[in-house]
């Protein structure tokens, strides 16, 4: 433990004059994963991209040294880092669509790191590319080296992602938030597998992450960060614990638990939302002419019932047809067939100007807040933007102060009303859609995955939100996610959805505690445990 593969002493990271990286050292071993947490925007990512020298123009960055394998990385040129970069340090980024080309076939992208960083000839470029997808465990990598990006799932994308950084044997790996938007079966693969390589190469591991469950499974080591400050540094072991810093016994504390789900639960109410029977279907067209050929079911004959004031979850893998459903439930995706019945309308049936008008009876919060707002509007006129199309009778004055009190009842300062998406952290503008979500009076609340992008304590915070407004307002939530730890904090009701179907429905207590359905008992299994 006397010769560290990575030290890193007195990194500091500035821009303009605020600190963003005050002052932190640490060291990584060969052979040993090294994990640094905290919440968004401590600095974790960017103490990685510190190492690698990939800043932006505006940063400037001191330090007393930063040594790979006791070689200084500060004075070499960037004309030569390219072959420390990638070559002897990997990086899997934290989201591999926008990471990848969505031009170039998965192999090409392989091949270039092969290409920059060896002499090899074109057959034998070819074959370690198809090695390395067979190390990854991508399945059929014969088949999958010349498809593109977006044809692959999320899942088989990050392993596409470790596959690259891989690909010229590099000493350290850092892998930033690998497993973020993944759901707990994949993101359980994904971990595997990275120990597996490791235990293969022999290589170090340094892990990013936000996910304390995560890293309590996968660390040797820990180091806790915030704002720009190393708090806590300590062995796995020692840290989960015996935490001594109160930041990270706050982190700690912020964590959803099964516990959770054996709260006594409200009286039953009658039915709300009524699904009876729900079918989409896309069509699957062959030939010359593109003829429909068969149908792939999305989401094939799902019923169940939500009750006034409570709320359903629906958990399952990526691509069972959570998140088609939810969306197909608001008519934002065309359904096949069944019932969806909201307060005895069907909302199948209506057409025009009559389905307008109900859709204030049930909003959506997207997954991704960011994406889902229009950057050029002030988060005021998007917050706005459904009252006026619903309410027309209703004033700018009125409208200027229902905005000001949804963002109170948020928990956003007025001001916020005046400033773009842009300028919010991510949990800040997940109250804003959740505000824009509440402006026209709804009486049920899709939530899309609402806290996966989300550390603990942000994610704490959006959840005590929500159960604060259902509790005020008589909020009904169907509320999508792959997080059972959220599942048991927030539900009265999980229905666990496989392949376009609902496996398993029942108190939240009884499937958390009590599985019957074999899928079930899958992913609860898979559910990353807080080692302590």
């Amino acid at each position: 433990m006397n010769n560290a593969l990575l030290e890193v002493k007195g990194l500091t990271v500035a821009f303009n004059d605020d600190k963003v990286i005050d002052n932190i050292s640490f060291k990584l071993y060969t052979g040993q994963t090294f994990a640094l947490v905290g919440e968004s925007g401590s600095g974790k990512s960017l103490t990685a991209l510190s190492v690698l020298r990939l800043l932006p123009n505006n940063a400037r960055l001191t330090a007393d040294s930063i040594s790979l394998q006791n070689e200084e990385l500060l004075t070499i040129p960037e004309v030569d880092f390219c072959k420390v970069r990638g070559k002897r340090i990997g990086l899997i980024f934290q989201d591999p669509m926008s990471s990848l080309n969505p031009v170039m076939t998965i192999g090409a992208q392989i091949a270039e790191v092969l290409k920059v960083h060896f002499t090899l000839s074109l057959p034998e470029i070819n074959e370690r590319v198809l090695e390395l997808l067979k190390q990854v465990e991508l399945p059929e990598p014969q088949q999958k080296i010349n498809q593109y990006p977006h044809q692959l799932s999320g899942g088989q994308r990050q392993r596409v992602m470790i596959a690259i950084a891989l690909a010229a044997k590099p000493d350290l790996l850092i892998a930033d938030e690998p497993t973020t938007a993944l759901d707990v079966t994949i993101q359980a693969q994904i971990l595997a597998l990275l120990k597996h390589i490791q235990e293969q190469t022999g290589m170090a591991l340094w892990l990013i992450s936000h996910d304390l469950a995560l890293v309590s499974t996968m660390a040797d080591r820990v180091a806790v960060m915030q704002r720009g400050l190393i708090v806590e540094t300590a062995s796995s072991e020692q840290l989960f614990k015996q935490p001594q810093h109160s930041y990270t016994q706050k982190l700690l504390a912020a964590l959803p638990t099964l516990a959770n789900c054996l709260r006594p639960h409200k009286p039953t109410q009658p039915p709300l939302l009524q699904v009876v029977d729900f079918q989409v279907y896309y069509p699957v067209r062959a030939g010359i002419f593109k003829r429909v050929v068969d149908y792939v079911r999305a989401v094939d004959g799902v019923s169940f019932e939500l009750q006034q004031g409570k709320t359903l979850a629906l958990v399952g893998e990526s691509g069972c047809g959570k998140t088609t459903l939810g969306k197909a439930l608001l008519n934002l995706i065309a359904s096949r067939a069944g019932q969806v019945m909201l307060s005895g309308t069907d909302l199948r049936q209506l057409r025009g100007e009559d389905l307008r008008q109900q859709r204030a009876a049930i909003q959506i919060v997207f997954q991704d807040p960011f994406s889902s707002m229009n950057p050029r509007m002030l988060v005021g006129d998007i917050i706005a933007e459904g009252i006026k199309s619903l309410r027309p009778d209703i004033t700018h004055e009125q409208i200027t102060a229902k905005v000001k009190l949804l963002l109170q009842q948020v928990g956003l300062p007025e001001q916020a009303a005046l400033r773009y998406p842009h300028e919010f952290s991510g949990g800040q503008r997940q109250r804003i859609c959740i505000a824009r979500a509440l402006a026209v009076e709804p009486k049920v609340i899709v939530c899309d995955e609402p806290t996966s992008a989300l550390d603990v304590s942000v994610q704490a915070q959006i959840i005590k939100l929500l159960k604060t407004l259902q509790s005020e307002q008589g909020l009904s939530y169907l509320f999508i996610t792959h997080d059972v730890g959220i599942v048991a904090e927030i539900a009265d009701e999980v229905a666990v959805m496989c392949q376009g179907k609902i496996v398993e429905h029942g108190m939240v207590q009884q499937v958390l505690t009590q599985p019957q359905h074999p899928y079930t008992q899958k992913l609860l299994a898979a559910v990353p445990v807080l080692k302590s």
